[in-house]
């Protein structure tokens, strides 16, 4: 064991990569409906291993916590200015999660008489963000007081934080999923199946599944009832897009004009959504089972939404809108909202930095894609030239001081690279020719970070640790448990009387305004469908921006209260 002890004391590598693997092996370990995830799983393990003595430079830490906290900008930068203002009704709900959340430390503070790391740690858990570990811990940093304080206090941060994360946790899980339902009296997953069928939607699928029951389907008709109206014509007969692809005349197949007029006993293609062709079906004549000749291929196209006149309609809108000649054969298959699939509904809202999923003719897509946006093209490669000045003008920005009274108010390392990862998402949203930081190099950027940030925090506090726990006892899981559910309550509470939202998208606003995956996983599989995911991306856009410039805050009013 002194062997091991010393190995890893002498070279730290060893125990930074050692508390990855160990962590997120940890993290992956499901308890029912719950997992710890590799971040807290990698805290746990670094903490234990710390006891070895194994410390990494503070160099380290700080480089990995400016990238991942750029990354984490960038990624948010789109959808949070597309939220920011235009769904205040929802994104309300993430500055309650703030207020409340400042207000229930201004009380336990003095109650539980907390220091600045511990009060901290706190919020951080509770509220399960861990970047306000790195804004808080940057704070302390700054305080001007001996530098054995500063490691006293960010210790605490790191212990307060992984005592109250899976109490909080878990508190957010089952107040979500089981006992909000029950306390607002709604059956979860019927509500969620008639808020679903009255927004329009389809049997909502996962990334890994496809429906038997497809959005967009194929047939061949023979013309019997349609005869001596134009193509263009006949597609209007039903109120939904169906599209004529191709007309089999005698002998001759060819694809149609708008106008070409149809003839009794033509055999057409017909491309549309599902509810509308069977309709259409009916209006036309007979169905035939297969054609030689008459197959068409459907393209398929990623688009990154740009354009301003489109962010802002929903999909109902756009299609009354829409150039019918420009867009005639084309479907949105699928958005892809921050990561996450949102169901394709009528009433779905566009916004800027979602990404498109375009089906129709090769040509028509060609046509459209201009007036949506940008073709997302696959790349792995990342621009580090973006990549580098984004990151130092975030740190440049970062080392700004503004004096009010007697204190320094900065953003800090974190929060100026926060502040230019959003800048600069929102610039690569706007005209993607800039820069290139593809989605899974910004993740791993996200997730290597933020894993190497916390490890280095936890093999640092490790030695002392123990003796937070010992000092507090149950006082930390209790008050992690009560911070973490007295917003969500709050936020239940206006939502439902006040702001009239429906229980599953209120539902999942309270699990984006707490920036919980976990949470919003176990409530997609609550509600049996994806509903609870239009209100997640929101509150989730603004408290992932939000909830880390709390970090200095928290520090700040606790040193105040504490006088």
């Amino acid at each position: 064991m002194e062997m091991l002890s010393a190995l890893l004391a002498g070279q730290p590598e060893i125990a930074l990569f050692l508390a990855l693997a160990v962590g997120h092996a940890i993290g992956a370990i499901r308890f029912g409906p719950f997992q710890l995830g590799g971040i807290c799983g990698t805290l746990i393990a670094a903490l234990v291993i710390g006891q070895s003595g194994a410390h990494l430079d503070n160099d380290v830490k700080n480089v990995a916590f400016a990238v991942f906290i750029f990354a984490l900008g960038f990624t948010g930068g789109p959808q949070f200015f597309a939220n920011v203002g235009r769904e205040w009704r929802i994104g309300l709900l993430s500055l309650v999660e703030a207020f409340v959340l400042l207000a229930l430390l201004a009380i336990a503070v003095p109650l539980l008489r907390l220091d600045q790391g511990t009060a901290a740690g706190l919020l951080a858990g509770a509220a399960t963000e861990s970047a306000v570990i790195g804004t808080a811990s940057e704070a302390i940093a700054r305080l001007g007081i001996p530098a054995e304080q500063v490691r006293v206090l960010q210790t605490n941060i790191v212990t307060a934080y992984s005592v109250t994360y899976l109490f909080g946790l878990v508190s957010i899980v089952l107040l979500t999923s089981q006992l909000a339902p029950w306390l607002l009296r709604v059956n979860l997953r019927e509500s969620a199946a008639q808020l679903w069928q009255k927004l329009g939607g389809e049997n909502d699928m996962g990334a890994d599944q496809r429906s038997a029951l497809p959005l967009l389907v194929g047939r061949l008709l023979r013309v019997e009832h349609l005869a001596g109206k134009t193509v263009i014509e006949a597609e209007r007969t039903v109120q939904l897009g169906v599209t004529i692809r191709r007309i089999r005349r005698g002998d001759n197949t060819f694809r149609p004009a708008p106008e070409e007029i149809l003839r009794v006993g033509d055999v057409i293609l017909a491309v549309g959504r599902r509810d509308a062709m069977v309709d259409f079906a009916r209006n036309v004549g007979t169905e035939l089972p297969d054609e030689p000749g008459m197959d068409a291929v459907q393209a398929e196209q990623e688009v990154l939404l740009t354009r301003k006149e489109v962010a802002g309609l929903s999909l109902a809108r756009l299609r009354q809108v829409a150039d019918v000649g420009l867009a005639r054969g084309v479907y949105i298959q699928r958005i892809t909202r921050m990561e996450h699939r949102i169901p394709t509904l009528a009433s779905t809202v566009l916004r800027r930095g979602d990404v498109l999923t375009l089906s129709g003719p090769q040509e028509a897509v060609q046509r459209v894609v201009p007036e949506l946006g940008y073709v997302v093209t696959p790349t792995v490669k990342t621009d580090f030239v973006f990549l580098g000045i984004g990151v130092l003008l975030g740190m440049l920005l970062g080392g700004f001081s503004v004096k009010v009274g007697q204190a320094d108010l900065t953003l800090g390392t974190g929060g100026g690279c926060l502040v230019s990862g959003l800048i600069f998402g929102w610039l690569r949203a706007r005209a993607p020719v800039v820069g290139s930081l593809p989605s899974p190099a910004a993740e791993i950027l996200k997730d290597f970070g933020l894993a190497t940030f916390i490890a280095a925090v936890g093999l640092s506090a490790g030695p002392d640790a123990v003796k937070l726990v010992r000092e507090y006892g149950l006082i930390l899981p209790v008050a992690g448990i009560l911070v973490s559910i007295v917003p969500a309550a709050v936020s239940l509470a206006i939502g439902h009387w006040w702001l009239k939202l429906e229980t599953p998208i209120l539902l999942g606003a309270v699990a984006g305004q707490h920036c919980s995956t976990p949470t919003i996983m176990a409530l997609t599989n609550a509600a049996g469908n994806g509903t609870p995911v239009i209100g997640y991306t929101i509150t989730y856009a603004i408290s992932n921006v939000l909830l880390p410039l709390l970090g200095p805050i928290a520090v700040a009013m606790a040193g105040a209260l504490a006088r």
